[in-house]
């Protein structure tokens, strides 16, 4: 869905490759990661997708770390959407992928096919994400629909059709990736030609390509996905290491200037975003439709 004056914001501040060795900036543990989602919240964003690590910092499945994250975000920011990972880059077992979603998050990422980063593979069956979806739908968590390329954007709409997965439906296309959509016009309009016009969809840019792909979704008026998970650097020569407060301040920059609001997390779950099953205590004690 494009909004001509509306903007989510999608925030991920962790993900599960960049370490403190090649950041300082990078939140690794609940309480960093809890504070920073806390100081975007308060600049503006809808969404927190997050994703927890070990104190060594490897990522983790657990849901006990989950937990501390969610619990936090949830004190500190409490109409905020949160989104989950169920990611198989670090762990193929459905029993690991799925422990998080018995937290009832709002939403929990749903990459939809397999695909090769550049020195990595990310497997996901068919099986797999079905099982995945099925388990979401029955804790009442909407999937992120997470799209490399055109492939995934058609297993999607295959998952709806069998009504495996139910609305509102939110799609991030990421940009950038070595084996998947490349950042330019062609492309993007190709994906988003493929979505039906009552979906929710936001861009990510990879590494040198985030602030592109930003400033071409809030141009267009689509949703942006920000943060260090994709990208660690300010600049495109690698010379300035990014925080994630920057980055969530570029992006309002560019809203500014093209003269867009953010999508209030309230107004987006209030949509049928927040966990339909998990009673909310919005912020600005506004009622909860579920």
């Amino acid at each position: 869905m494009k909004l001509k004056d509306k903007i989510i914001v999608n925030f991920c501040p962790t993900g599960m490759v960049p370490t403190k060795a090649s950041t300082p900036h990078v939140p690794i543990s609940p309480e960093e990661i809890v504070e920073q989602t806390h100081q975007a919240y308060e600049m503006g964003i809808t969404i927190a997708h997050l994703h927890a690590r070990e104190e060594d910092g490897t990522p983790t499945y657990l849901s006990s770390t989950y937990r501390k994250i969610f619990e936090g975000v949830r004190k500190h920011c409490p109409d905020l959407i949160i989104c989950g990972s169920s990611s198989g880059r670090n762990f193929p077992e459905f029993e690991k992928r799925s422990e998080l979603l018995e937290l009832k998050p709002d939403l929990c990422s749903l990459t939809l096919s397999s695909l090769n980063f550049l020195s990595q593979a990310s497997i996901n069956a068919p099986d797999m994400i079905i099982a995945l979806a099925e388990k979401m739908n029955d804790l009442g968590i909407t999937p992120e629909l997470e799209c490399f390329d055109l492939g995934m954007i058609n297993f999607g709409k295959y998952l709806i059709k069998k009504e495996i997965v139910s609305g509102p439906f939110y799609w991030n296309l990421l940009f950038g990736n070595i084996a998947g959509f490349q950042a330019n016009f062609s492309q993007i309009g190709t994906a988003v030609q493929e979505i039906p016009e009552n979906h929710f969809i936001s861009f990510a840019g990879l590494g040198e390509f985030q602030l592109k792909m930003n400033a071409m979704a809030i141009a267009m008026g689509y949703g942006v996905r920000i943060g260090l998970e994709d990208n660690i650097w300010w600049d495109t020569k690698k010379t300035i290491k990014a925080t994630n407060l920057d980055l969530v301040k570029r992006v309002h920059d560019l809203m500014e200037i093209h003269q867009v609001e953010l999508f209030e997390p309230l107004e987006l779950g209030n949509m049928g975003f927040y966990n339909k099953y998990t009673q909310r205590r919005a912020s600005k004690n506004v009622p909860v439709s579920q």
